[in-house]
């Protein structure tokens, strides 16, 4: 068992991530940044959920690019396929959980 507070982690450099765990072959990481990312193209799934701090998550559907504000407590879903980045403001740090989940579901 381990217990990880997600504000006491902060990383050394943009993107710096704890990994936490992995789960059947997904891994769970808590991400410290204070800078944006790269555009990208997911090729599997992942979930954001925000820790403290505002992430603005930009994506684009059908090539029009859409901007969500991510505050404490919101979870953000990309599915395979999802071109985004993410954006922040920079004049504060920002935590947050970046993790991918796969769920079993099994038929009686």
């Amino acid at each position: 068992m381990e217990i990880i507070r997600s504000k006491e982690f902060q990383g050394t450099r943009p993107w710096d991530a704890l990994h936490v765990a992995t789960l059947a072959g997904t891994s769970v990481r808590l991400h410290w940044t204070d800078q944006p990312y790269v555009w990208h193209i997911n090729d599997g799934q992942e979930v954001f959920a925000v820790m403290d701090g505002v992430v603005d998550m930009h994506y684009r559907i059908n090539g029009v690019e859409k901007v969500v504000t991510l505050e404490a407590g919101d979870l953000f879903y990309a599915e395979v396929g999802c071109e985004h980045p993410t954006s922040t403001e920079v004049d504060h740090f920002h935590w947050f959980l970046k993790f991918g989940v796969v769920i079993n579901h099994r038929v009686a």
